[in-house]
């Protein structure tokens, strides 16, 4: 069975745990405008999943490791077109190296989107170049070190007036966490049972 079919047939599961909705603090609106990400796994023995580390100057989620990914555009036919465009756009994947095998449980962040993980399988060690102008690095997270649930830890933080809870995945030098953490921690627990 290939690395696609093991995840096509893993997406179709139940989670094995609660799913994570969105961060934690309400959005004072309620209105969310629909985004997606790529959730771009390499096919290699180790499978790795590729992320990006945003740029500090950016308005929103500046400094922040994400996946490639921003809102649907009118032009866009669904959340996977929109997740494989801004994946060309921001790190240079061409949309047809991308075996798009299914989605992951939707995601609300407080910036007031609601996001769309949009899994897709790639080859390995792509030349990649990042959009210079939002992407400040691309790199490679092995695939098992996110699904595992010990390295999913649990955070909270005073943030206006309140605690905040949110997931935190330490790799490296690197701080994944907020939204980016929070769809790993709802695909490991997809992914995990059958990945693992």
């Amino acid at each position: 069975m290939t690395l696609a079919d093991r995840l096509r047939a893993a997406l179709l599961r139940s989670s094995e745990g609660p799913v994570i909705e969105g961060d934690d603090y309400d959005r004072a609106a309620g209105l969310y405008l629909p985004a997606a990400v790529l959730v771009a796994v390499t096919d290699r023995p180790d499978p790795g999943v590729i992320l990006t580390l945003r740029q500090a100057h950016l308005r929103r989620h500046a400094g922040q490791i994400s996946f490639p990914g921003g809102r649907v555009d009118p032009g866009d036919a669904d959340a996977e077109q929109a997740a494989l465009r801004e994946a060309e756009e921001e790190i240079g994947l061409a949309p047809a190296l991308v075996e798009v095998v299914g989605t992951s449980d939707v995601y609300r962040v407080g910036t007031g989107f609601s996001v769309t993980p949009v899994v897709g399988v790639v080859p390995p060690d792509l030349p990649l170049s990042p959009q210079e102008s939002e992407v400040a690095a691309v790199f490679e997270v092995p695939l098992h070190f996110l699904l595992a649930d010990a390295n999913h830890l649990r955070r909270e933080t005073p943030w206006e007036g309140r605690v905040r809870h949110f997931h935190e995945i330490l790799w490296e030098d690197r701080r994944i966490w907020g939204a980016t953490a929070g769809m790993i921690v709802n695909l490991a627990r997809r992914l995990g049972p059958v990945l693992a």
